[in-house]
C-alpha cells in the first residue's frame, strides 16, 4: 500500500505551512476589533512609544527612570485606545475593549508574579551564601575572566531548561556580578 505523501512532499509541506499560520488570539471570544493603523490614533501611539523609547535611550543624560516615561505613554496609549472603543455605536466593540483590558491585565499579573518568585528564588540563593561560595570556588580555581565566561555560559545552558530565561539570566548575572566584585 503506498502512502499517501508518496511523490507529493508539497502536501506535507502545505500541511505544515498551514499548521504554522497565526490565529487571533481573541478568535474565539468572537471579539470585534477596529482596524487602527490608519486612524489618528494608531498615528499618535506610534509617536508617543518613539519619544519614550528615545526618553529610555536618554535616560543618563535627562536623569529619568526608564520606566517613567514608557509607563507614561503606554497609559496614555491605552486610554486614546479605550476612547475610541467606547465612542463606538455597536456594543460589541465595547465587549471587545473588555476582553482586550482583561487579557492584558492577566498578562502583566502573570510576569508580575514570575519575576516575583525569580528574585525571591535569587535573593534567598544570596542570602543563603550560594554566590559567595561560588565565587569563591571560582577565584580558588584561579579561572581567567574568559573561563568563567565560558563556564556561566554552560551553567545557563544547563539551568535553562530546568527554569525560564529570564530567571536563568537574572541567576547568570548574579554570578557574573559577585565574581566581578573580587
Amino acid at each position: 500500500m503506498k502512502s499517501i505523501l508518496q511523490g507529493r512532499p508539497w502536501l506535507l509541506f502545505s500541511f505544515a505551512a498551514l499548521l504554522a499560520q497565526p490565529y487571533p488570539a481573541m478568535a474565539a471570544e468572537n471579539a470585534k476589533l477596529l482596524d487602527l493603523t490608519t486612524h489618528w490614533v494608531g498615528y499618535v501611539s506610534i509617536l508617543l512609544f518613539v519619544v519614550a523609547y528615545a526618553l529610555v535611550i536618554l535616560e543618563e543624560e535627562i536623569h529619568m527612570r526608564k520606566s517613567k516615561p514608557v509607563m507614561v505613554a503606554a497609559g496614555v496609549i491605552w486610554g486614546l485606545i479605550a476612547l475610541i472603543y467606547a465612542q463606538q455605536p455597536d456594543s460589541e466593540y465595547h465587549h471587545t475593549a473588555g476582553l482586550m483590558i482583561r487579557h492584558n491585565l492577566e498578562e502583566y499579573g502573570e510576569l508580575l508574579l514570575f519575576l516575583l518568585a525569580a528574585m525571591t528564588y535569587i535573593n534567598t540563593m544570596g542570602e543563603r551564601g550560594v554566590f559567595n561560595s561560588l565565587r569563591a570556588w571560582l577565584i580558588n580555581k584561579g579561572f581567567s575572566l574568559r573561563s568563567i565566561f565560558w563556564i556561566t555560559g554552560l551553567f545557563a545552558f544547563f539551568i535553562s531548561p530546568v527554569a525560564d530565561n529570564l530567571t536563568t539570566a537574572l541567576l547568570m548575572a548574579t554570578v557574573v556580578m559577585a565574581v566581578g566584585g573580587t
